[in-house]
């Protein structure tokens, strides 16, 4: 299969299926000396593991992580570092019924098209327990920006029609509240709309937006390789994403160049912009102001409806889905949506660093 890798200076390779035995990652590229354990990449995979509310699905796995290889002694070694995700709560019977059809809003069809076949437990290689291998990868990039000076801080921005208020904006409460909010009576407001998406058997979608600050103005490079898109192509290989937003996003197309440039002012520190409408990012490359992007994430195709199809004999039928879904996919994609954007920004800082020869001979001249 090809497609299984994402960057170039730090290179992420996931691996595994849904029902299979395990899951896991390989990330080449990792600089030698980083202070790593399992801990620090267990946290990450806590918040997208499921089972941990009524609002994800009941599947019961621990998504502990071991490290097979690529640190010694606490430190990572510069060589390839493998991961590895034990599967632990399979039920695949729950899929047999939908063996011998598609399943509306999911890959079955396209996946049998490209390939001749499919792993249909729960959707194999297309199933979102993909995620777990890029989120174990993700935390790794994420440490490294961390000692550049760099976060990065993902939340639930909406479910559904409700939507946050910037003003009651409480970092603690993304990770205390089950929809990710970072506010709290909206968290409130959108566990009532699941509720009864719920009672409906139906389910709901939303916008992860993610935060990145500390990143110094330079880059991305302007034509191919633009910070934007590496975003964007990083966010958008997420299962159930279907846009991506850079600062002001689609609000650009309804606005003026008056009011959509950022006007620059300098003072004793440096260069600066009073607004931010292009989330900091400008002709591809860094501004050094707040990257913000948003992801909107679609409802969870999985309802416990019955719907029209087409069996794999080609004929028309109908399915209604059984097994362990997730009525709402938006508060567990929050941490995959934010490892994904420090695996690209990441990638992109590295090439940087050949950007400039006199920063190169002023680095060597420096050993």
């Amino acid at each position: 299969m090809a497609g299984s890798s994402f960057g170039r200076q730090f290179r992420v390779t996931t691996w595994g299926e849904s029902h299979g035995k395990a899951i896991g990652a390989v990330v080449d590229g990792c600089p030698a000396g980083l202070l790593l354990c399992e801990k620090d990449i267990q946290s990450y995979l806590d918040r997208r593991r499921p089972g941990m509310t009524r609002y994800s699905t009941p599947r019961k796995e621990s998504d502990e992580v071991q490290i097979l290889s690529g640190v010694f002694e606490g430190r990572t070694t510069g060589t390839p570092i493998s991961l590895l995700i034990p599967n632990t709560s399979q039920r695949s019977a729950d899929y047999t019924q939908i063996a011998s059809c598609y399943r509306p809003g999911h890959a079955d069809y396209t996946y049998t098209e490209k390939y001749g076949l499919r792993d249909y437990r729960g959707g194999g290689r297309s199933s979102g327990r993909e995620t777990a291998g890029r989120v174990a990868a993700g935390a790794i990039a994420a440490r490294i920006l961390k000692e550049l000076g760099i976060e990065l801080c993902a939340y639930t921005k909406s479910i559904g029609p409700v939507c946050i208020d910037m003003s009651r904006f409480e970092k603690e409460a993304i990770l205390e509240t089950p929809t990710a909010m970072p506010d709290r009576t909206a968290s409130l407001e959108a566990e009532a709309y699941l509720t009864d998406c719920m009672k409906r058997t139906d389910s709901a979608g939303g916008v992860v937006e993610c935060r990145i600050t500390g990143v110094p103005a330079g880059i991305g490079e302007p034509v191919f390789d633009k910070l934007d898109a590496g975003l964007a192509a990083a966010v958008m290989s997420i299962g159930a994403v279907k846009a991506v937003e850079i600062g002001d996003g689609t609000a650009v197309s309804h606005s003026t160049g008056s009011r959509n440039n950022d006007p620059f002012f300098a003072d004793e520190s440096g260069i600066h912009k009073r607004t931010n409408h292009a989330g900091g990012i400008l002709g591809g490359i860094s501004d050094g102001d707040p990257i913000l992007l948003r992801a909107h994430i679609k409802p969870t195709p999985s309802i416990f409806r019955e719907q029209e199809t087409v069996g794999t004999d080609g004929k028309n039928c109908t399915v209604q889905i059984k097994g362990r879904h997730d009525p709402v996919i938006v508060p567990r994609a929050v941490v995959v949506v934010e490892c994904m954007s420090a695996l690209a920004l990441l990638d992109l800082i590295m090439a940087n660093m050949t950007a400039r020869l006199d920063r190169m001979a002023e680095f060597y001249r420096k050993r």
